[in-house]
């Protein structure tokens, strides 16, 4: 294991509900997700983290979200994306095969960061690497209510997250007694199709 991998380790916590990867997948993403990434896929699968609050998931099962948030917009046209990874809350990380990690969605919100650059060949595992070890548990929490959730829940599996029923863009309350497990790319999509994606703001901040 490198001594990247080990702090994002160290940092988040192991691996839970570990799925391994096939060879047809790496090769899927050859040239198009980082040489870096794919070696990660091959050493350590498809994993929750930090007790399941950060997975790192196969993109092929997360086209459909994808194209469901992106679809028809600017985004679609800047860059082919790939969710390499998502929160417990579906917070969605792309990877933009032009832009490196460019663009985060926050799903319950339909709110999204975007950083407006192109990266280099020789800076895409760099890139992959400043992005694991920028990543924290507390990054990926949801007013902290992950602890609380998995009490109440159980354990999250690599299919599922916590989503609020109903919907915060609904109306509902962004309480504990509203979430529920729910299978992560239905709800993902269904959160796409409420309201348009927006930028996130300054007074947002």
């Amino acid at each position: 294991m490198d001594e990247i991998f080990s702090i994002f380790l160290e940092t988040l916590g192991g691996p839970i509900d570990r799925q391994e990867v096939p060879t047809s997948s790496i090769e899927r993403y050859r040239d198009k997700l980082p040489n870096q990434l794919l070696e990660y896929w091959a050493e350590h699968g498809w994993c929750g983290y930090g007790e399941g609050i950060f997975w790192i998931v196969n993109p092929q099962e997360y086209e459909g979200v994808v194209a469901s948030w992106i679809g028809g917009t600017k985004f679609e046209e800047r860059d082919a994306y790939h969710l390499i990874a998502r929160s417990a809350f579906g917070d969605l990380y792309l990877w933009g095969e032009k832009t490196g990690v460019s663009l985060k969605i926050t799903s319950v919100l339909s709110r999204c960061d975007v950083d407006d650059f192109e990266i280099t060949n020789d800076d895409l595992d760099r890139e992959l690497q400043n992005f694991l070890l920028s990543t924290e548990v507390e990054y990926n929490d949801f007013d902290d209510l992950f602890k609380p959730a998995k009490k109440k829940l159980g354990t999250l599996r690599h299919d599922e997250m916590y989503g609020f029923v109903p919907a915060l863009m609904f109306g509902g309350p962004d309480t504990l007694d509203h979430l529920e497990k729910v299978k992560a790319v239905e709800h993902l999509i269904l959160l796409s199709q409420i309201t348009e994606l927006q930028p996130y703001s300054f007074s947002d901040l």
